[in-house]
């Protein structure tokens, strides 16, 4: 699914209402598109940067609304500048690594649209066919709550499924974590082969978190719920196997 923009004025006003932008808040939109939350955000904000790829769009923002920065490149690639509060209607196809690239990043909060499907992984429990390496990740930095949906008439062209606004509120990681780059690198290891056990899933990703094949069968042992299956993991689960498997590194 590629852009779809917001038309439905109703919609974009609830989601700036959700945002609760402050008069001192610098806001960050990706892909603006015509500007229809823009202007609403450029009311309320002390600043607004909008990042869009297509440039025919920026020049329109320029021209239209001169008080927003607009950048005009890709979001996954561009500096951002640093802000306070992200408001925007994701481009669904950048959505997964958009996210993760926001939450590595300084904010308060997030009012993101996002496809339907994409925020109910987003908030799935362990053990159901939506839990996926984007829940862990999105528990591990941030709360989350699906706010609305959204009906895909209000948007043009009109996608196929519907959408919901999501909020992002950055916060420490809700359990014990000794080392939060071994956790995603087991993550990223397991969620790789999330059907199998965990055993099976580790000796297939071992490439992510250990210097060696004979560095993890030595401490696959001492791994917990090395039998389970990936998918049925909780991510505390998940932080006591990085911690059982620490030993891999050396």
């Amino acid at each position: 699914m590629g852009q779809h923009f917001l038309i439905d004025a109703r919609v974009a006003a609830r989601q700036v209402a959700h945002a609760q932008i402050r008069r001192s808040d610098v806001v960050l939109e990706i892909g603006p598109g015509l500007g229809v939350l823009t202007r609403l955000l450029a009311e309320q904000a002390k600043r607004v940067v909008a990042i869009e790829a297509d440039r025919r769009f920026a020049e329109y923002l320029r021209r239209s609304l001169p008080d927003v920065e607009v950048i005009s490149g890709d979001a996954l690639k561009v500096a951002w500048p640093p802000f306070d509060v992200m408001a925007s209607n994701l481009p669904y196809q950048i959505s997964s690594p958009l996210t993760f690239r926001l939450l590595d990043h300084a904010f308060d909060r997030a009012i993101l649209m996002y496809q339907w499907e994409f925020a109910r992984r987003m908030r799935a429990k362990p053990g159901t066919a939506d839990y996926s390496r984007l829940t862990v990740g999105v528990y591990r930095r941030a709360a989350c709550e699906i706010l609305e949906r959204v009906p895909r008439n209000a948007f043009h062209p009109q996608p196929r499924v519907d959408s919901a606004i999501v909020s992002l509120v950055p916060r420490p990681a809700p359990f014990p974590i000794s080392d939060p780059d071994r956790f995603d690198a087991v993550v990223d290891a397991l969620f790789a082969h999330r059907r199998k056990t965990v055993e099976n899933g580790l000796r297939l990703g071992w490439q992510f978190f250990a210097p060696s094949r004979e560095a993890l069968e030595a401490v696959l042992p001492h791994v917990p719920d090395r039998t389970r299956r990936v998918g049925e993991l909780s991510p505390e689960d998940i932080a006591r196997i990085a911690d059982a498997i620490r030993m891999a590194k050396g």
